[in-house]
């Protein structure tokens, strides 16, 4: 600051010479009767008046904060062509006049700004579900510093010497609002269901959590149908579905996208269970063992699928959860208007499985294994009672019908004597129903 100083001292020096000169030399030549100005006599000592001004300290406003800085931390610097210029030396007159011979540094002013602004603009707030607290948290606008807009008011505000400078804001709002979330109560849970799963069988598994997580907080709309193909997409390879177990033709077999209809089974007794619309549903070619005979829905990309309509005159949520073991639906919205939701079934009618024989020519002769375990088909009727004060309501009722599994026997016919036994495959008999009737609710 001190050469900068002497710099402009040097600079009134220059000037106040060339200026006497030019009196004296008019003076010589003119008549004596007409006055001459003054020489100036401003010097170092004025210059430092200027200096002491980028010295104080102003109060920063930048919305609802307010930071001291000084006029030099702003990037605001004296202007040497306009301190040549300027006749006073009083800073109250010049600021009042807005005339203060002073420039801003952008470079400093925009460093200083964007430090301003790492610190204290406020973050917009996305509103959110909160699915597990049941809780919708409402969007919230930002504000940030307008580096740009905010240089012409320190410039202005410094001219004046104020006190003060009120930075350029610019709100922000939030992308999400919570208008646009389309829901604005998920308090009460309206129904739930929950299926179990063997943790060791990983891709199968991990199936589980890639479909769960495209249905996790979907939003159905009053009297608007609602497709699970539509929402999960199709699962293919290129999706990230691996290969595990899945039913084809009636036999267990490995497949791509193995347990995706865990997930849909899953969410159809949640539904079922909310009072949902059950728009369309197909029950597997042979039962589930992990969900009871009648209450299931297979979904196959992209023709059989699961379609739900949401019959109340408010939005409803999907909650889904898939972890240790256990795949979780909830259907989360306002207080359900029923207090009681009923799943009952009945036995019409059993079908007796058949069995097949496999010849396997590396099996040794006289061996045999069970590729597949036979299970009766069954021809069912399935209820939902919807009560109200204790009173029944409503009914719904469907025909569900489950060809019988075909039992296959593997046989061998290798009459070398030197072959070894082939390693039979762990089988997981289904369990038959020990009632034609059955019912659960909530």
């Amino acid at each position: 600051m001190l050469l900068v100083a002497a710099g402009f001292g040097g600079a009134y020096y220059v000037l106040g010479t060339r200026s006497e000169a030019s009196t004296t030399t008019a003076a010589a030549g003119s008549d004596p009767k007409v006055p001459t100005k003054p020489a100036s006599s401003k010097g170092p000592a004025a210059v430092g008046k200027f200096d002491d001004l980028l010295a104080r300290a102003v109060d920063v406003k930048l919305g609802k904060a307010t930071v001291t800085l000084t006029w030099a931390d702003l990037g605001v610097a004296l202007d040497s062509a306009e301190v040549a210029r300027t006749t006073s030396t009083d800073l109250a007159a010049l600021g009042a006049k807005a005339a203060l011979p002073i420039r801003v540094d952008r470079d400093v002013a925009i460093k200083a700004l964007l430090a301003l602004k790492a610190k204290h603009d406020i973050t917009t707030q996305n509103a959110y579900l909160d699915l597990e607290e049941r809780k919708i948290y409402d969007d919230t606008a930002g504000l940030g510093i307008d580096v740009w807009g905010s240089l012409p008011r320190i410039e202005s505000a410094a001219r004046q010497a104020s006190p003060t400078v009120e930075l350029a804001m610019v709100a922000m709002p939030a992308r999400v609002t919570k208008a646009g979330l389309g829901i604005d109560d998920i308090s009460h849970v309206m129904g739930y269901y929950t299926t179990h799963f063997p943790v060791t069988d990983r891709d199968r598994n991990f199936n589980l959590k890639l479909a769960a997580s495209k249905i996790n907080g979907a939003v159905l709309a009053p009297k608007v149908e609602w497709s699970f193909n539509e929402q999960v997409g199709e699962r293919s390879e290129k999706e990230g579905y691996k290969i595990a177990h899945v039913i084809n033709a009636g036999e267990m077999v490995d497949g791509l996208a193995g347990g995706t209809c865990q997930i849909s089974t899953t969410l159809f007794g949640a539904s079922f269970f909310a009072g949902l619309d059950i728009v369309k549903t197909t029950n597997h070619s042979r039962p589930s063992a992990y969900t009871p005979l009648g209450f299931d829905a297979t979904v196959v990309w992209p023709n059989t699928d699961l379609k739900l309509m949401n019959p109340y005159d408010f939005p409803v949520v999907l909650h889904y959860r898939v972890a240790n073991g256990e795949a979780l639906v909830e259907v989360l919205g306002k207080e359900r208007p029923y207090d009681k939701v009923v799943f009952e079934r009945h036995v019409v009618e059993q079908a007796p499985f058949t069995t097949e024989e496999r010849i396997d020519e590396v099996m040794p002769e006289g061996q045999t294994s069970l590729d597949q375990a036979g299970f009766n088909g069954f021809t069912l009727t399935r209820f939902r009672r919807f009560y109200k004060d204790k009173k029944l309501v409503h009914t719904d009722k469907w025909n569900v019908v489950y060809k019988p599994v075909t039992e296959y026997v593997r046989r061998g016919t290798n009459t070398d004597p030197d072959a070894k036994p082939v390693v039979a495959k762990e089988i997981h008999k289904l369990q038959e129903p020990t009632s034609d009737d059955f019912a659960m609710a909530q």
